[in-house]
């Protein structure tokens, strides 16, 4: 597989980094791929922009960091409005469908949206919007395996928490295997 450059944006607090971490570890820990993760955040604690960048490859990142990503995942519309305009223009636009409004995009780029906070608020913790994304971001591309995802998760989530994460994000995994993606419209 050549490398697959993954950016992922949103706001302190939405689990961004935790988000990154896990694709990441599934990749290299579980999946037998590389990869490179790398984080960048605001001054402050939640509420600021933030993201992580992930790369993906059977061969060795000689370059850690994103710099055309060909998968953008958005959870907020400041990352929307900061990240797209990188995103290559034949790559996969997967956003938080409640809380992104899309604008005009290249007519090559396909588009994912799911409601990740709304259903996360459904199983009772608004928290795992990130882990929902997970989910939906496994069932939408052929970065990593669900199974490299879920031991991922279990690896990563603090104790205690690991039956609600895994829920999460086999809710993720069952709206994006259920098809969601669509050509951007011109």
């Amino acid at each position: 597989m050549a490398a697959i450059e993954i950016k992922i944006g949103g706001f302190g607090g939405q689990g961004v980094i935790l988000c990154g971490q896990v694709i990441g570890k599934a990749a290299a820990i579980f999946g037998r791929q590389h990869s490179a993760m790398t984080q960048a955040f605001g001054p402050e604690a939640r509420g600021s922009a933030c993201s992580s960048q992930v790369i993906v490859s059977s061969d060795p990142i000689l370059y850690p960091y994103v710099r055309r990503p060909r998968i953008l995942v958005v959870m907020s519309q400041e990352a929307y409005e900061k990240f797209s305009p990188a995103l290559d223009p034949e790559g996969h636009l997967i956003y938080e469908s409640e809380l992104v409004s899309l604008g005009k995009l290249p007519p090559g780029v396909k588009l994912s949206g799911i409601a990740s906070t709304r259903i996360a608020e459904e199983l009772g913790r608004r928290i795992v919007s990130n882990i929902v994304m997970s989910g939906f971001f496994t069932a939408v591309t052929d970065v990593v395996s669900q199974e490299a995802m879920e031991k991922a998760i279990m690896d990563s989530v603090p104790a205690g928490t690991e039956r609600l994460n895994l829920a999460a994000f086999r809710k993720g995994y069952e709206h994006g295997a259920n098809g969601a993606s669509q050509p951007a419209s011109s």
